[in-house]
């Protein structure tokens, strides 16, 4: 069984910043890739950022604001979330890619409003 668990949602001004983490556990086969991406009410999941070997891509709305990375600890990644807006209002979900297949967090929810 994988466990993938977020952390660090909230509410933020905009203009403001948030830190998401993401734990992957459990029998983790051949890891690919681990991302993050958001859902917001009415809109379709869409790819925030993703990072893989040697590889890291971004949502264009999201470039030179929002930077992923991997934690020292196994399995681990982060999104640092600066110059916030409303529209980045979301649910932000984390997903790993990894031999054995995709597992997805339950989500976080990230509020940007005044």
């Amino acid at each position: 069984q994988v466990q993938v668990v977020e952390s660090g949602g909230g509410l933020a001004q905009p203009g403001g910043s948030l830190r998401l983490s993401c734990a992957a556990s459990g029998s983790i086969v051949n890891l690919a890739a681990m991302g993050w991406y958001r859902q917001a009410p009415g809109k379709q999941r869409e790819l925030v950022a993703i990072i893989g070997t040697g590889t890291i891509n971004y949502a264009d709305s999201v470039k030179g604001r929002f930077t992923i990375s991997t934690g020292n600890a196994k399995n681990t990644v982060y999104l640092q979330m600066n110059s916030l807006t409303p529209e980045d209002t979301a649910v932000y979900l984390c997903r790993i890619v990894a031999g054995t297949g995709n597992y997805w967090g339950q989500g976080t929810q990230v509020t940007v409003s005044s």
